[in-house]
């Protein structure tokens, strides 16, 4: 299972409109303060009832007047025999509105095999996705409506990053991989020391779930970020309709 299939991503098959997008729901652009992790590449284990099942990389980088963000995902040991996963992930977004441009996914995941890309046409209130089926070479399109400004599932962990992460706080954001727009809040719960192979770190616990949309009720995300300016994810975890995964950072490797 890769780190962005965990992460709720909508169906290139939904259609139609979005559900009702409040006036509340919105993406801030980042503070002053915040600074981007550029030359930083977060490495995590995946785990799967106490075993490795692989493992994900995630950076951010300056792409011209953008920022990109990658990720990538490989399953490894018996994870890999039974479900094989090389997933890779890239979104651009305006590092000053954090407003995502687009997305591109290449997806390996058992015998799935398909490439996806989605760009963001604010001016029209659409986002619009083409997906190639690499097995079958069928061809998917999709134009859904999205609100003036949304961000993806993976550039999703880097806005939360970037808010203050009060205790007691709730946030809620709107959030579109080229299907239908979906609310996604997150509450802060509490603060606690957690253990990673990277380190032992003092965090702020969030927890995240769509609250509108076809997505609402089908997973939980907790995410440990560290209790700092750089809020760094250590730790993530992902409840799905068929288990829970465990994302523990490695590393932290300087590009």
């Amino acid at each position: 299972m890769s780190i962005w299939a965990a992460h709720l991503p909508a169906s290139a098959n939904d259609q139609g409109s979005i559900a009702t997008i409040g006036p509340s729901v919105q993406i801030l652009a980042p503070p002053p303060t915040y600074h981007f992790p550029d030359g930083q590449a977060f490495v995590y284990t995946a785990e799967w009832h106490l075993f490795t099942a692989g493992t994900s990389t995630v950076k951010v980088e300056p792409v011209g007047n953008e920022r990109r963000v990658s990720a990538i995902a490989d399953s490894a040991g018996m994870a890999n025999v039974l479900y094989g996963v090389h997933d890779r992930f890239e979104a651009l977004f305006d590092s000053k509105t954090f407003c995502s441009n687009s997305v591109f996914k290449h997806i390996e995941e058992g015998s799935h095999r398909r490439e996806t890309k989605v760009n963001y046409d604010y001016p029209k209130r659409k986002s619009v996705l083409h997906e190639t089926n690499l097995k079958t070479n069928e061809i998917k399109y999709a134009e859904n409506d999205i609100p003036p400004c949304v961000t993806d599932v993976v550039t999703g962990f880097y806005y939360l990053s970037s808010l203050p992460l009060q205790m007691g706080n709730s946030y809620t954001f709107p959030v579109n991989d080229g299907g239908k727009t979906a609310e996604v809040t997150a509450h802060v719960e509490g603060k606690e020391k957690v253990k990673v192979p990277a380190g032992t770190y003092e965090t702020v616990r969030v927890a995240a779930e769509a609250t509108s949309g076809n997505l609402k009720g089908r997973g939980k995300i907790w995410t440990w970020f560290t209790d700092d300016a750089n809020h760094t994810p250590v730790q993530m975890r992902a409840k799905l309709t068929w288990g829970t995964l465990l994302f523990r950072l490695q590393r932290i490797e300087r590009q």
